[in-house]
């Protein structure tokens, strides 16, 4: 199962958001990088046709993963882009 998580880089309270299969660690190889989040600064830059494609396949975002993506409303997107092809 792929898992749309957290991935920490450099010294400080930095992460990726990365696709990544839910067996690997933390730190492994991730399947594509989606996104950037800085807690600091509270900045997020998000991927959305990549977090999209990600989610309409089947990954499961982590609960802070999920958070993130209310706050930037891609679950509207992906309900919309649901209703449309229906």
């Amino acid at each position: 199962m792929v898992k749309l998580r957290l991935k920490r880089c450099g010294r400080k309270a930095v992460y990726r958001i990365v696709a990544i299969d839910s067996r690997s660690r933390r730190e492994g190889k991730d399947l594509r990088k989606v996104g950037f989040y800085d807690p600091m600064k509270n900045q997020t830059y998000l991927n959305v046709p990549v977090i999209l494609y990600f989610l309409e396949k089947g990954a499961q975002p982590t609960e802070t993963v999920q958070n993130l993506l209310k706050r930037a409303e891609v679950f509207n997107e992906l309900l919309s882009n649901q209703m449309r092809f229906n």
